[in-house]
């Protein structure tokens, strides 16, 4: 049995075996530069000796204490004393207990691994729990959203695509949908850019609200410059599919106007307003131009659309449902064509005399639902008028059948009556048809001239000449048209020359009949006049300033507008401008050629430039400073103030400027008329300062008509 002193000691054997392993130690501590170091070899074996003789030291002193190794003192304890006197109990082979060294080669457990260690085992990476991200519903949907559109351009399968957004739920969500939908198709081919339009067509109104439609339009006009990063063309992209939409009525045309008043002006998004409004929407034709832009890969033909036109309108004949012929019509969507469906309507109608109250039936609910716009129904029975000549060969009964079919129209109220139509013995009032045609160019020629001259005596001779007063709301309506497509130049003359009709050759009938002929194509103009609406509504609230209208006309206006008429908004409109406050000085310079100027400013020059010229100044520059105000709907008060500063001064001089204002065609003989009544309107009040203010005023109307710049109907009450 071995003594106790030689307890605890290694062998030769054992010593080298240690070595190996020590210097093994070291050779993997210098390799991993985060494990402990242990020192160099002697250290460690220092270390280990030093252990070793405090056990040795430890367990001689327990023998002292216990009489040798007997009774149960048994062997060695692993003891050691700390500097403070107390015992510290040490751990088997030294590991652990407070201010011992550890066992031999121990490593840090609190180490951490390092993944550029050569010997580096990921399986000794210690767990750690990870926080999963939640997703948000927006997330979700924008995420769940991309294969649907993905499988509608592998399938073209626009129900499936319906049912499943409609799926998919959360309404409020689908701007998203229209956003992605767009910015995917723009990266694409014709073929999806087409099938994205057709889509967003289909789904909407059932499926995705107007509301989100534009809503998702809006987005895309604030995303476009990080678009642009990645689609080179994709101002030019976007701008097609906004006009696109605006072309089938999924966007309203003042969604143009709307945008560009909140959009930066150097933004991306402005060029896309921009392009959209003046390149396509404004083009002719271009609603039948952005129809095939892209190729129409997924829209049919205009002879394809006419077939499919002709098969539902003959089912419908045969299974009578109005409601699934009204749906087929719908599903076309092609509204600016609905005029094909008029006319083919009724040719079916004169080819079958049973099927003509089923065409009738179907006309009305189509007019009624307003799926088929006035306008269109106008146009249609218009082409209808058209091709009588060659339908009577075919059909010897066809005008009177097409005779009978616009008198129910008119009586059940969903034609205009103002359509002119054939005649009641069933012969076609060919020369009425071609009096109105020629009536609609000579007009047009005429306001284009009088857009050219502003020559407006010349004007009305020719239209006294020209005749034909029962087409006066006609000419109103054409003149108002294409006054609203102009600059505010035109405008302006326009509502001058309207005040002038309204005093020598037109009603107030006339001008009533109009206006509402104006409200009742509004949506329609809309498509080629981005802001007609609100143009319109300048137009009447004008007229009324101008006392062309009274304010009581307009609800005259009101009362014959159709049910539901889109009109009905821009009157309401018209109301609230003529009734504001100081509403005449905005409406008269509402068209002022931008001038910004108060109407107060405007009287202060005219009457420095009168005092001026007579205190002997120069009748060609006083003429310029009356044309340099820009103001000739303002001219009136030229007029007004250079006949009192006659009547004050007693020179008559000033009248010499009013002859070459008028010759040179600066003050119309419409504004020189406003001038002279404003002057008579107010002789009472002159005749307080300038007792022969009446006689004068007089002597000066007589001189006026004779010179021809006053009309010789121009009247002067006799009473004082």
């Amino acid at each position: 049995m071995a003594s106790p002193r030689n307890e605890g000691f290694l062998t030769q054997d054992q010593r080298e075996k240690l070595r190996i392993a020590v210097q093994n130690a070291e050779t993997l501590s210098l390799a991993s530069p985060r494990s402990p170091t242990g020192g160099s070899t002697s250290a460690l074996l220092q270390q280990y000796e030093l252990q070793k003789e405090q056990q040795r030291a430890a367990a001689a002193a327990a023998a002292a204490r216990g009489g040798g190794g007997g009774g149960g003192g048994g062997g060695v304890r692993h003891v050691r004393r700390s500097h403070s006197g107390k015992t510290i109990k040490v751990k088997k082979d030294g590991a652990g207990g407070k201010g011992t060294w550890g066992k031999l080669i121990d490593t840090d457990t609190d180490a951490c691994l390092d993944r550029n260690d050569p010997n580096y085992d990921s399986d000794e990476e210690p767990y750690e729990l990870v926080e999963a991200p939640v997703s948000t519903p927006v997330e979700d949907y924008k995420k769940s959203v991309v294969p649907i559109i993905e499988e509608y351009f592998s399938t073209g399968d626009v129900k499936l695509a319906a049912s499943d957004l409609k799926e998919l739920g959360y309404d409020d969500f689908h701007r998203y949908f229209v956003k992605k939908l767009v910015s995917m198709a723009m990266d694409r081919h014709d073929k999806e850019k087409e099938m994205a339009s057709v889509l967003l067509s289909s789904l909407y109104g059932d499926v995705i609200s107007s509301t989100q439609i534009r809503l998702g339009f809006v987005m895309l006009l604030e995303a476009v410059d990080d678009l642009a990063v990645d689609i080179l063309d994709a101002v030019d992209v976007l701008a097609l599919f906004i006009a696109r939409a605006v072309v089938d009525d999924i966007l309203p045309p003042a969604f143009l106007s709307r945008e560009k008043a909140s959009l930066p002006e150097s933004s991306k998004g402005m060029q896309v307003v921009q392009i959209a409004e003046k390149s396509y929407l404004s083009a002719p034709h271009h609603a039948e131009l952005l129809e095939r832009r892209w190729g129409g890969s997924t829209r049919t033909t205009v002879d394809a659309v006419k077939l499919r036109i002709t098969d539902l309108l003959k089912e419908y004949i045969k299974n009578g449902d109005t409601a699934e012929a009204c749906r087929c019509i719908r599903e076309l969507a092609v509204p600016f064509f609905h005029h094909e469906v008029v006319k083919r309507a009724l040719t079916l109608g004169m080819e079958s005399p049973t099927a003509e109250a089923l065409i009738v039936k179907l006309l009305k609910e189509a007019s009624e639902e307003l799926l088929i716009s006035s306008s269109q129904m106008m146009k249609g029975f218009s082409r209808g008028v058209d091709s009588l000549d060659d339908l009577s060969l075919d059909i010897p009964s066809a005008k009177s059948q097409f005779q009978t079919l616009v008198s129910k129209a008119v009586s059940q109220g969903w034609l205009d009556s103002s359509f002119v139509h054939v005649g009641v013995n069933g012969d076609v009032q060919d020369d009425e048809h071609e009096k109105l045609r020629r009536y609609k160019k000579e007009a047009v020629s005429m306001i284009h001239e009088y857009f050219l001259s502003d020559d407006v005596p010349e004007l009305i001779r020719s239209l006294k000449e020209l005749g034909s007063p029962e087409y006066n709301p006609i000419f109103i309506k054409k003149l108002i048209t294409i006054a609203m497509d102009r600059k505010n130049r035109e405008k302006e003359m326009a509502s001058v020359l309207l005040s002038s009709l309204s005093m020598e050759l037109f009603s107030t009938e006339d001008i009533v009949k109009g206006f509402i002929m104006l409200l009742e194509s509004a949506e329609d103009t809309a498509l080629d006049i981005l802001d007609a609406s609100d143009e319109l509504g300048l137009f009447l609230a004008r007229a009324v300033i101008d006392d062309v209208l009274a304010p009581l006309n307009l609800d005259e206006i009101s009362g014959k507008l159709p049910p539901n008429c889109s009109g009905a908004e821009t009157l309401n409109m018209a109301r609230s401008l003529a009734t504001a406050r100081h509403a005449g000085e905005r409406l008269l310079r509402c068209w002022g050629g931008g001038t910004g100027w108060a109407v107060e400013d405007a009287k202060d020059k005219i009457a420095k430039l009168l005092e001026e010229y007579e205190s002997g100044g120069d009748v060609g520059e006083a003429c310029n400073c009356i044309r340099e105000l820009h103001m000739p709907f303002f001219n009136h008060e030229v007029v007004k103030k250079a006949l009192v500063m006659a009547m004050e001064k007693k020179n008559e001089r000033i009248l010499g400027l009013l002859q070459e204002c008028f010759g040179e065609g600066i003050i119309t003989i419409n504004q020189m008329t406003k001038g002279f009544s404003r002057v008579r309107d107010g002789l009472d009040d002159l005749a307080l300062d300038i007792p022969d203010a009446r006689e004068k005023f007089l002597s000066y109307v007589e001189h006026a008509k004779k010179s021809g710049w006053l009309l010789p109907s121009f009247g002067v009450a006799t009473s004082a």
